[in-house]
């Protein structure tokens, strides 16, 4: 595939399909079993399964036995893929802006503790200074 030595390209080998980041999402949200991802998601039980073993093989998911149910199994989100969330709230962020009309969006993401609105992610230098998408650049690395 064109891009390999991109993480933009690796990434959406990993999780670039539609399913793939709703059933991350909904794994935020506190779905763990497959019943759980098909209902909340609408999504047929054969391409559900196809889509959770491409994210167990990933390493995004892990399975773990059901304690409730020795025929079920629990899905649940590995360090890496608790670290999509940056990307979760920044889509999300970034269709509430450009997607949606003002108002029209009857939910939004908040601070669990405070209940407030997260703040905009933004990109920020080393030193701590917001940047301006022309102020940095993709470059390679020295090896």
């Amino acid at each position: 595939m064109g891009g390999a030595q991109c993480g933009i390209a690796r990434s959406l080998q990993a999780v670039g399909d539609w399913w793939s980041l709703l059933i991350v999402r909904e794994a935020f949200k506190g779905r763990r079993r497959f019943s759980e991802f098909q209902k909340s998601l609408g999504l047929a039980k054969n391409i559900l399964s196809v889509r959770l073993r491409k994210l167990v093989e990933e390493g995004i998911l892990t399975v773990e036995p059901d304690p409730d149910s020795a025929l079920s199994r629990l899905y649940l989100l590995t360090p890496k893929g608790r670290q999509l969330c940056v990307i979760l709230v920044a889509l999300w962020q970034w269709g509430e802006e450009h997607c949606f009309a003002p108002g029209e969006l009857d939910y939004g993401i908040v601070d669990s503790l405070h209940g407030q609105p997260l703040q905009k992610l933004e990109l920020v230098a080393g030193d701590g200074q917001p940047l301006d998408p022309h102020q940095f650049r993709i470059e390679a690395r020295g090896r």
